[in-house]
């Protein structure tokens, strides 16, 4: 296998699908019953985060932690937004530009 992998040689799109794939899995083998259905439902977004992070990356042209901490801000955003509570879809924008940014920064590929 090739020790040099580049992550900006990958399209996003195989990313996103990649993203889907990984969580809907995992879920699926943590629940028996209602695993399944929330895990497709975490896939979609973290396929959305996936898009959102590459889409910001191919605009901005540079590869930093803020395009996660963006993309996390807004995937917490939608969400929260079922909530219509302004406290709650701040506060998930929030943590979850938090967590992308250091799961961004922690990579070790």
């Amino acid at each position: 296998m090739d020790d040099d992998f580049v992550e900006a040689d990958t399209p996003c799109s195989s990313m996103a699908v990649d993203s889907i794939a990984r969580i809907t899995t995992a879920g699926a083998l943590w629940g028996s019953c209602i695993g399944p259905y929330d895990a497709n439902k975490l896939g979609i977004f973290a396929g959305i985060f996936t898009m959102t992070r590459c889409g910001i990356q191919n605009y901005r042209g540079r590869s930093d932690v803020i395009n996660a901490a963006a993309a996390g801000a807004i995937v917490g955003g939608l969400i929260a937004a079922g909530t219509r509570s302004k406290k709650q879809v701040a506060g998930m924008a929030a943590l979850l530009s938090i967590l992308g940014a250091a799961s961004d920064y922690s990579r070790t590929f």
